[in-house]
């Protein structure tokens, strides 16, 4: 997908759907040109680096205490999220934000609920000296894993220039493009084999086409490449009440009020298993955050038979992670 990031109109768009209809009976040939594709391949990246990397992000030494590393909050064992609300500091206390997965996240166009970065290694910089995440300064960091032996020689391995603030954050971002969760089912739907999916799974990626979920969840990443106002139709926040300042979306980075709740779509890869749901963890289960789209951005009610299907079909999106199932 193209780096440019999009913008649909308000009105629900109605997509194209495969498949022909004879009758109430839906006849499913093999996909051709899909609005969804397949995950790539895991990327081959330097063995020593991504190794390094590994280590990095799971190492506690990055936040301030030594209490906090990337693996605290995005649990490779749990969606690569945090089955929390809100991820805890490295104080103790929630951040204002629910906890995106880092899976596939290469694979966004840009990094945060507010699109605020373009790059891994920026996400990571800025997350590092987050008062509300890890509290540290790289100096420090620099200082701490240059001090260890361990660090030193596997980052004079990886690096000519060793351990700088610069190399930990493309290390880690080199580890992370390596989180790529491949062969879900309906990966190995769109790449041809039509049997792997039952019928009402079927059925719920054509809703999901028909209803106009398709176009903001699209892409190799089904979503992570535009960004939409939350509340396109509603007002989700009114409704919601307590409003916060992290509401706000890509306001708070542009200041324009057309960015006022405007967030960067996220991807609905392995959504099965990464509750709870939306940047400000209302949605505790898949069928409620179902439900809250159709109300506040689609603005259609459809049959119960429908949001089961396409609940079904979300279930499919679940890949693997070191050859075995999210």
């Amino acid at each position: 997908m193209s780096n440019t990031p999009l913008r649909y109109p308000s009105a629900p768009v109605i997509s194209l759907v495969s498949g022909v209809w004879l009758g109430s009976c839906a006849v499913f040939a093999a996909p051709l040109d899909e609005p969804l594709k397949p995950l790539p391949a895991t990327p081959v990246l330097d063995a020593s680096r991504v190794e390094l990397g590994r280590r990095l992000f799971n190492e506690t030494r990055l936040s301030i205490n030594n209490t906090l590393s990337c693996a605290s909050c995005h649990h490779l064992d749990k969606g690569g999220a945090d089955d929390k609300p809100f991820s805890l500091g490295f104080d103790g206390k929630p951040v204002a934000l629910n906890t995106p997965t880092v899976f596939n996240a290469s694979l966004n166009f840009k990094q945060f609920w507010s699109a605020r970065v373009d790059t891994l290694e920026a996400q990571i910089q800025q997350v590092v000296t987050s008062p509300a995440e890890m509290g540290n300064d790289w100096k420090t960091v620099v200082a701490t894993l240059a001090a260890a032996p361990e660090y030193q020689r596997a980052f004079s391995l990886a690096y000519p220039d060793g351990v700088t603030a610069a190399n930990v954050q493309n290390a880690l971002a080199t580890y992370e493009r390596t989180l790529i969760t491949p062969n879900s089912r309906f990966d190995q739907y769109l790449l041809g084999n039509t049997d792997v999916l039952s019928y009402d799974e079927k059925q719920g990626y054509l809703r999901f086409k028909e209803y106009g979920c398709i176009a903001c969840h699209q892409g190799v990443n089904i979503g992570g490449n535009m960004y939409q106002k939350f509340g396109v139709i509603k007002d989700y926040f009114e409704a919601r009440g307590n409003p916060i300042e992290a509401d706000l979306g890509r306001y708070l980075v542009t200041l324009d009020e057309d960015d006022r709740h405007v967030f960067k779509v996220p991807s609905l890869r392995n959504v099965a298993v990464t509750a709870p749901y939306f940047h400000d963890s209302s949605a505790k289960t898949l069928e409620e955050a179902v439900d809250v789209m159709f109300e506040y951005q689609l603005g259609r009610t459809p049959s119960a038979d429908d949001k089961t299907r396409i609940t079904l079909f979300l279930k499919t999106l679940t890949g693997e992670w070191e050859g075995k199932p999210l």
